[in-house]
């Protein structure tokens, strides 16, 4: 255990003077790998309570215990709770850009420790980690799927297993970018299904559905039904950023008295590494 501990800090040494730590929004200098400036992380805008209890969507203000808005008690969604840290947009937006298609894979396990601290109770709750797949033509294109990546690195903080290979896309879907919502779950109906494997894997398990940004929820929602129907127990879903738009205030309002357009806040504290 020491010998591991002191080859780590060797490494992290000798990483330091090959590449020294930079922000991941602007390249700025900063003190360790997978920072952020004082700049890229004042503009950074998180999620956090209170929000629906099952899509995560935030409320404006205080509201008596757990509460679900009026999208998902209009149509409840197919999976239990949905969490996400960033609201999509600005330098969310840019990192997510960078990690998706730039690639800057080493983001993973700086981005993943935030969508550990934004949902702690799902991963302790959760018994297999699995990422929204990509098409495997897509995955040959961009040479990586960034939601496995982010599974890969909650799995090493949780401990928990990750399974790449059991949820599939069968389907060469276009993208999901400027569709409306009604056109955005037509065009993933169907395009999931699940390995030969899977049905061992996922059968009376609690399930964390990894994706990068939930926008509608058209994908993951069309994900969850599969495994519901391969025989999960529950699946919950974490994403990296929620897109928070003005469409979205109306279902926030209709949670009773209680519920009121988006809020976001800025967390003072923690560093994103």
């Amino acid at each position: 255990m020491a010998a591991a501990m002191a080859c780590r800090q060797l490494w992290g040494a000798v990483r330091d003077l090959l590449w020294p730590p930079q922000c991941l929004g602007c390249d700025r200098p900063v003190a360790e790998q997978g920072g952020l400036c004082p700049s890229c992380w004042s503009a950074l805008a998180f999620i956090t309570p209170p929000h629906c209890r099952h899509c995560g969507l935030p409320f404006d203000h205080p509201v008596p215990g757990e509460l679900s808005c009026g999208a998902c008690l209009a149509d409840p969604p197919p999976f239990d709770r949905a969490r996400a840290p960033f609201v999509y947009g600005g330098t969310v937006r840019r990192l997510i850009l960078a990690f998706k298609h730039g690639d800057r894979t080493d983001m993973a396990a700086a981005l993943a420790q935030r969508m550990a601290a934004a949902a702690p109770a799902l991963l302790a709750e959760a018994e297999l980690i699995v990422p929204v797949p990509l098409h495997r033509w897509r995955l040959w294109r961009r040479r990586y799927n960034q939601s496995a990546l982010l599974a890969k690195a909650l799995a090493r903080l949780s401990g928990r297993p990750a399974a790449t290979g059991l949820l599939l896309r069968r389907r060469a879907t276009p993208s999901q970018g400027g569709l409306s919502r009604s056109r955005r779950a037509r065009n993933v109906a169907g395009a999931f299904a699940l390995s030969d494997a899977a049905a061992d894997r996922i059968a009376g398990r609690r399930i964390l559905l990894v994706d990068d940004v939930y926008t509608t929820g058209a994908t993951v929602q069309e994900a969850a039904r599969v495994l519901r129907r391969g025989g999960a127990a529950a699946v919950d879903v974490i994403a990296l950023a929620r897109v928070v738009a003005d469409r979205d205030a109306p279902a926030a309002n209709a949670a009773g008295a209680a519920g009121a357009p988006a809020r976001v806040v800025p967390d003072p504290v923690r560093p994103i590494s």
